[in-house]
This record gives C-alpha cells, structure tokens and sequence, in this order.
C-alpha cells in the first residue's frame, strides 16, 4: 500500500486544518519544501499536495510551491484544491503534478470534469470524494450537498476514474482512526477502483487496518505532524 503524507498550503506556509474549518489553522511550517525533502529524505515516494488558498478562491493559487517541490524532490505529486478549469489544470501539469484531484468540480461541472478524464485519462485523474454523513461536500468541504458518496464514485467509475480519494470530513484532523466500514462499503461497490484513505490514520495499526480492506493508498496528514506516526516507523511501506 502507498503511504501518501498530505502538505496542505495557505499562504505559502504548511498548515493542517480540523474537518476542513479554516479557523482552526495551525501552522507546522513556514516552508513546505523543507517539509517535502524530509518526507523524501525518509524514502517517501508520494505526496498529496491540497492549495486550500485555491479551494477557497475557486482558482489554482499556490502552483509556485507545486513548482519548487517538484523541481527540488523526486516526490510524485498529486495535486488539489480550486481546480476548476482547463487553465487550471494545465498549470497543475505544467507545474509537475503526476495527478490531479477534482472533487467540486464533479459535483458543480461534471461535464468538464469528464472531459479531463477523456482527455487525460484514467489514472492522471482522482476523483475527490470528501463526504460528510456520507453526503458529498464541495468548495472546500464550505457546503455540503445532497449526494450520497457510494453511487457518487459508482457513476464516475463507469466513466473511466480509476483513483479515488476519499476523505470523511468527521474524522479529518481528529486522530480518532479512519472510516473502515465506508470504506468497506466503496471497495465492495466499485470492486476496479484504487480507493486511497484519508482523514483520521492516526497509527501503524491503521495503517494496516486500511491495507488489509483493500486500500490502494493511505493519506496521513496530522498523525504525522504531531509525532503519533514517525517518519522511520513508515520505512517498511517505501
């Protein structure tokens, strides 16, 4: 299973936020890059890479950090937040993102979101699928929408996604475990998606928990920043 260690940006600066609220900002570090090169520095191949400045303007905005780190670590980046156009997009590329992660944008333009797929493919595109009571939210997880999370990832399925992240907004930041029996579910649902965790892994047992269900891939955000994961105990997964 891929370990996935999550940088989330606002104004620059690396920060972590609790179920997606704004207000409860806390800054782990001033320079994300050096955040990066520590992650790499102890084998890590991957990073989930979030412009919440972006989520929140509706528009790619920290593409310079995407930028930086890509130019100064081997990491493969997957990135998100605010992507909402073609320009977008080809930023998001053109700055050394391997994947990008669209979740608003397959509630809000489906049909732009299914032309990235056609013309992108598959597996260069993860469909974000953060839900709260298993309902889809949107806009930086501001708004909440009416749309149940499995036939969500079903319908996108069938259209050619093969990654999906999904995040139980609930558990995001709150370093109470993952959502084992949603995802259960999804990976008895859609039985070809690589379904990537996030929100909530908070130790190794987690972590093995997740990839005996079946999960592809295991984001780990807070868990890491506050020291209930080390670096060094993820060393058997690079």
């Amino acid at each position: 299973m891929r370990i996935i260690p999550a940088i989330d940006i606002i104004d620059g600066k690396c920060v972590r936020l609790t179920k997606g609220d704004y207000s409860t900002k806390k800054i782990y570090n001033e320079n994300p890059i050096e955040v990066a090169k520590e992650f790499e520095g102890a084998g890590i191949q991957y990073l989930h890479l979030v412009d919440l400045d972006g989520a929140k303007a509706k528009h790619i905005v920290n593409y310079k950090i995407l930028e930086q780190i890509t130019s100064k670590t081997t990491l493969k980046i997957d990135f998100g937040g605010g992507l909402k156009s073609d320009e977008d997009l080809h930023i998001a590329f053109n700055s050394g993102a391997k994947q990008i992660t669209g979740g608003s944008i397959a509630v809000k333009n489906s049909t732009l979101f299914e032309s990235w797929i056609s013309k992108y493919g598959g597996t260069k595109i993860i469909l974000g699928a953060d839900c709260n009571n298993e309902k889809i939210a949107v806009s930086g997880w501001q708004e909440e929408s009416n749309i149940d999370v499995l036939p969500f990832i079903q319908s996108f399925e069938n259209k050619g996604i093969k990654y999906v992240i999904c995040t139980d907004i609930a558990k995001d930041g709150m370093l109470e475990g993952p959502s084992f029996d949603l995802y259960k579910r999804i990976l008895s649902n859609s039985k070809d998606i690589k379904l990537i965790a996030s929100g909530g892994v908070t130790s190794i047992d987690d972590i093995n928990a997740l990839e005996d269900l079946g999960c592809e891939g295991a984001i780990i955000g807070k868990a890491l920043y506050e020291g209930h994961i080390k670096l060094k105990d993820l060393e058997t997964y690079s």
